[in-house]
């Protein structure tokens, strides 16, 4: 059996090659001192990509008012259930029927009509 496993473990032995790969440099001064990282660079300060800063500000945040933040927050509560396929009007009246107790804050908001009636995730899932 040691003859098999021999000639098994020449078989598939590994070669080593010194062409191509990485290399360890053979100067100490570059590792010594620090490279300075670009503004977009990974470890950096900076946590938004450049792409996605224009005019020195992130594009990420949309412009809402404090109506839309509440409404928001109220898409994003499982407990009055789930709000894709439906407007906010009806998933806020499916849950009073249900007994949940939604926020009367949202009922006003809704019915006052100046505030989108669609949910959060209406067209991007």
């Amino acid at each position: 059996m040691e003859t098999a496993s021999s000639d098994m473990k020449n078989f598939y032995r590994q070669r080593k090659s010194n062409r191509g790969g990485i290399t360890k440099s053979s100067s100490k001064s570059t590792s010594k001192s620090k490279k300075k990282l670009p503004k977009h660079a990974i470890g950096s300060d900076i946590t938004q990509p450049m792409t996605l800063i224009s005019h020195g500000a992130p594009d990420l945040q949309d412009d809402y008012d404090k109506h839309e933040e509440v409404l928001r927050q109220f898409d994003m509560n499982m407990a009055y259930g789930p709000c894709l396929g439906m407007t906010r009007l009806a998933r806020w009246e499916r849950a009073q029927r249900l007994g949940l107790n939604p926020p009367e804050e949202i009922e006003c908001l809704l019915k006052g009509g100046k505030v989108n009636s669609d949910c959060l995730w209406d067209g991007r899932v």
